[in-house]
Formats: C-alpha cells, structure tokens, sequence
C-alpha cells in the first residue's frame, strides 16, 4: 500500500476540519441574526417601558381639562426625557385628530407619548428599522 492510498483511506481527522464548517455556518446563518433581533426586542421594551412610566406619572398629574392653557402648561412641564429616550406628548380631544389644546367645552380623551430609538444591526441591516419610532396610547381616567 502506498502512501497516498493511507493517507485517503486515514480520515480520522475529517470531522475535525468539517466541525469547523458547520460551527462557522451556524454562528453567521442563526446566531448573529437572533442577536440582531435580541437586541431590538430588548430596546424596544426599554423605550416602551419609558413610555409606560411617563404615563405612569400623567396618572398623577393630570391637566385640569377646562382649561386651554393648562394642557399647554402641562405639556411643557413634562420632562423631556424619559431612562435616556426623548419623550413628546401630544394631547386629543374628542374623536381621534383633534389634536390639542383643547377648547373649554371639549375634554382632553386620551394622550399619546412617542419616542424612537437606533439599532446598528450586524446582518439583519435590510430588514430592522434604523430608527424604530415607539407609541404609547393611553385615556385620561
């Protein structure tokens, strides 16, 4: 037997080499990809809870509604930032679109606070926003 037939019949190291594919493969195809999608999710929930807790504090201090110029005063004493994340708030008033201040007569129905966060995706840059805008929708009690 010659050397080169012992060499092609020895493959006890095949698997060794080919593990090395199948681990490359993986990380770049599932797991770079599920971390790209982790990472949005758990912004996500942060800028969301942000805006949870800026309705949280609402709740507590809400504007007096017969007043045209406190919902105003209101919004402005809000703070600006919420954990990091730019909070604006934006007040309506009767059906959906009638945007703040409200008239006298008419009461504010239910506020809606937006932030926007940004990912900087490894592989999934096609498919995750860049900037991902963020709404929180609550009614006044």
């Amino acid at each position: 037997m010659s050397k080169k037939d012992s060499f092609i019949a020895d493959q006890r190291g095949a698997v060794a080499f080919e593990t090395i594919l199948v681990y490359l493969f993986m990380i770049t195809s599932l797991l770079l990809p599920l971390a790209d999608v982790a990472v949005a999710g758990l912004k996500f929930n942060s800028a969301y809870q942000a805006l949870r807790d800026m309705g949280q504090r609402t709740q507590y201090s809400t504007p007096d509604a017969t007043d045209p110029a406190s919902i105003s005063t209101w919004q402005s004493s809000l703070p600006a930032t919420v954990d990091g994340y730019p909070v604006s708030a934006t007040v309506y008033c009767g059906d959906p679109g009638t945007v703040a201040p409200c008239a006298g007569t008419t009461f504010p129905k239910y506020y809606i606070f937006s932030t926007s966060f940004t990912l900087s995706p490894m592989v999934l840059g096609s498919l995750l926003c860049s900037t991902c805008p963020v709404n929180y929708k609550q009614r006044f009690q």
